[in-house]
């Protein structure tokens, strides 16, 4: 297929009644040629008519600052100079023939807002003229190859675009409803309405098994801690996300659940010896590849069992030995960001060519990208980085790009609509858990009073859920329906409370007294989910996905 084509198909390329949306290019509007053929061949007989330049363009993928491709304030032009030596984002598209770029935006409660040096979000409008602008940077360029545009929406507490999409409940939440089918029927819905405001990669489902004790950092971005279990939770997650064209990445390859240390800040050891590696921790990465995954994203964590000292992201022992030939794994494979601590211990012209030699096809986020590319172009023209290594990782992402052009772009006008709302409705209700307390009926009766350890959104999202249900809500007096979680311990829990619910990890319940039940999630799916609970009008079909101290999976078994 030309190069043209690729891009029309990626941006446009309707097949299937689905109207085009009016972020794309021009380009792609007027085209209607349909994607076809053989996508690593038609990706191998593109990637050799790159230039070493352009080879080294596409296997970048760095942030910009602002919210606009071509127009951004001072401030951000000066961001962008020091950054990448051009001022928009468009800018940066152009000079580095950039084969992607992601969009980052941080909030309070996200663990990883310390490598967010920006946001690109304010809204899914201007998400979809930014991402529009983009794409058309990159078909102005002679190649005229699409751009991955990439997000972390993992939903629940790394999720860059809040308003405007739907919002599922965490992964955590998905899992304790145990449903496979729900899971990929809300993925797809959720991908969907990426695919339309111009999102076409997702740096989500986290892939990583979470340990048997709590104090871990991954906490309820897993699904839970039986690999088995979460393995098919990613599975579906893929499929739901890949069958609405938004290409899946698993992470944190090859498993960051068993940590207590943060990745973003220091180097985490998997301790673990081989054996337990693979019953634990590796499942998910291989059911997420026979599941034709788009990405596996490598960890910045240090893997005493295969290459003691040395980050997997950095590891030719993991990520060729092990991902690449013991699991088969023929994907593109995308590094943890490269402005986290563990990958700058080199810098970023050095850690690029490191990364690349170690198997990575992308590089993620470097904390320079003037050096990162030179550093590339350096090593391949003084033939230390082996030009085929860099035609190798090119035709993966190349790959990936013909197999996106497969799936029309929907319509913006499913952004933020029904099917997206009923999907994050129907798996938050699956999810919702009595560790201890009533099966059936009201789990409390008479006036309520709701009081929150956190998140002050979701105990206002559960007083109007309870009003709309019938529930009669006071700010002083009744019976105190008390929302705890996000790992602050003991001192979240109210001593007066008749029901406690953790509306993340549920580890502090088993400290907790009366009626316990649990959401594992604080999205306003969940506070529906519920409200309905709490009055007797639906029953709480969830099981704990991870052990709690002294408690059962269900009350309700």
């Amino acid at each position: 297929m030309p190069r043209l084509l690729l891009a029309a198909a990626l941006l446009g390329g309707c097949t299937d009644g689905t109207t085009a949306s009016p972020a794309r290019s021009a380009a792609a509007q007027d085209s209607a040629v349909r994607p076809g053929g053989d996508p690593a061949r038609q990706a191998a007989e593109l990637v050799a008519k790159l230039s070493d330049e352009e080879l080294v363009g596409q296997l970048l993928m760095p942030y910009a600052y602002g919210n606009a491709a071509d127009k951004v304030s001072s401030g951000s032009v000066s961001a962008n100079k020091a950054y990448a030596g051009a001022g928009t984002p468009a800018e940066i598209v152009r000079k580095y023939h950039l084969g992607g770029i992601i969009l980052v935006s941080s909030s309070a409660d996200d663990p990883t807002a310390g490598t967010n040096k920006t946001t690109n979000v304010e809204s899914t409008a201007q998400v979809a003229k930014l991402t529009g602008g983009l794409q058309a940077a990159a078909l102005g360029l002679p190649a005229k190859i699409p751009l991955l545009i990439g997000t972390d929406q993992e939903y629940g507490q790394v999720t860059r675009i809040r308003d405007g999409v739907v919002q599922l409940p965490s992964a955590l939440a998905l899992g304790a409803g145990g449903d496979p089918a729900l899971t990929e029927a809300a993925w797809k819905a959720a991908g969907t309405e990426l695919a339309a405001i111009g999102i076409n990669v997702d740096f989500a489902p986290d892939a990583d098994v979470l340990g048997a004790q709590p104090g871990g950092v991954i906490g309820s971005r897993s699904f839970g801690s039986d690999p088995k279990l979460v393995a098919g939770q990613v599975t579906a997650a893929v499929k739901g996300l890949q069958a609405a064209g938004v290409a899946a990445t698993v992470k944190h390859f090859p498993g960051h659940g068993h940590t207590t240390v943060d990745s973003h800040s220091s180097l985490p050891v998997l301790s673990q010896n081989m054996g337990a590696l693979q019953e634990g921790d590796l499942p998910p990465f291989v059911a997420a590849a026979g599941a034709g995954v788009g990405l596996v994203m490598s960890g910045h964590l240090d893997v005493k069992a295969i290459d003691p000292g040395v980050p997997a992201s950095f590891s030719g022992k993991v990520l060729i030995d092990l991902l690449r030939t013991k699991l088969g794994y023929q994907g593109v494979v995308i590094t943890d960001a490269l402005n986290m601590e563990p990958a700058e211990r080199w810098g970023p012209g050095e850690a690029a060519v490191r990364a690349v030699l170690a198997g990575n096809d992308i590089l993620l986020m470097p904390p320079k990208l003037t050096e990162a590319y030179k550093g590339l172009l350096d090593a391949v023209r003084s033939g230390r980085l082996p030009k085929q290594r860099l035609v190798e990782a090119a035709t993966r992402i190349l790959t990936l790009k013909f197999r996106l052009a497969a799936v029309p772009r929907p319509d913006a006008s499913v952004v933020g609509g029904d099917a997206g709302k009923a999907a994050a409705r129907a798996s938050a209700a699956a999810a919702v858990t009595v560790l201890r307390g009533p099966c059936s009926g009201a789990v409390v009766t008479g006036p309520v009073r709701v009081t929150s350890a956190g998140s002050e959104t979701a105990r206002g999202w559960l007083e109007a859920a309870l009003t709309a249900a019938g529930a009669t809500v006071v700010q002083q007096g009744g019976s105190e329906i008390r929302l705890v979680g996000y790992g602050k311990g003991t001192s979240d829990l109210s001593g007066s409370a008749a029901v406690t619910v953790a509306v993340d990890t549920p580890y502090v319940l088993r400290s907790a007294k009366g009626t316990l039940l649990a959401t594992y999630s604080s999205s306003q799916a969940s506070m529906l989910a519920l409200a309905d609970v709490l009055v007797g009008k639906a029953k709480a079909p969830g099981r704990s996905p991870v052990p709690v101290q002294g408690l059962p999976a269900t009350a309700c078994g």
